[in-house]
């Protein structure tokens, strides 16, 4: 589906996960017409694929398109090398779950797709308060890309602008749960485990399950998500 035209269209990243299904949630909460897109990367947690077509269809999305990166080609992560155990404790520094240059390669896809769309928005979940110490989770990654955005495209040498939205960077976990809950997202739906099954249970022991977790705890609402 074409967003040619429409002045409120966004391309809304979705992974699947929590932080993502509350970005399209938001961005449909201001009234724009979101479109979703999804990678299909290699991942580990493959079960996260399905948990995104789910959101994006239980959240009204109107086109939901995925595209395939072989990013085990590179590997250099747990996510993507699954010689590299996924770690069940906090390390010091950047964590082997990191994903050399992910939200790089997945903003190059999305600002190609969203000038053929005619889109002037991209949302990315992305947070730098609880998080993993991802180099690009933070706002001045975010706002280095929009200027690359500007300088790189024919949209923006034309005059065109074009904005990376997060809204969702300077919040808490628990914070982000409040704001999904209060938009009537279904967490059920979504799966955050590094390592979930092809059930999309989670492990329980990783990082992003701690952290989903003690936002559930700190937030006083139910968590519901499936353990193995």
């Amino acid at each position: 589906m074409s967003a040619e035209n429409d002045p409120v269209a966004a391309l809304v990243l979705l992974s699947g996960g929590l932080d993502s299904a509350v970005t399209l949630a938001v961005a449909r909460s201001r009234n724009f017409h979101c479109h979703a897109l999804s990678f299909d990367y290699g991942q580990r947690h493959r079960a996260e694929l399905e948990a995104a077509r789910r959101v994006a269809s239980a959240l009204g999305a109107a086109s939901h398109k995925f595209i395939s990166i072989d990013l085990t080609q590179i590997g250099g992560s747990a996510l993507t090398d699954l010689r590299i155990p996924v770690p069940n404790q906090p390390a010091d520094g950047i964590p082997v779950t990191y994903v050399p240059a992910r939200n790089t390669i997945f903003l190059a896809f999305a600002l190609g797709y969203a000038e053929i769309m005619d889109v002037h928005n991209i949302f990315i979940g992305v947070n730098a308060i609880d998080y993993s110490g991802y180099p690009d989770c933070r706002p001045e990654y975010i706002a280095a890309f929009e200027r690359l955005a500007r300088l790189a495209t024919k949209a923006g040498v034309e005059g065109g602008e074009l904005h990376v939205q997060t809204p969702l960077i300077s919040l808490s976990k628990a914070g982000i749960v409040r704001v999904g809950a209060d938009l009537g997202v279904d967490f059920s739906l979504t799966v955050s485990c590094y390592q979930a099954d092809l059930e999309g249970r989670a492990c329980g022991r990783c990082e992003a399950c701690r952290l989903r977790r003690e936002g559930f705890q700190t937030a006083g609402i139910a968590d519901p998500t499936r353990y193995a």
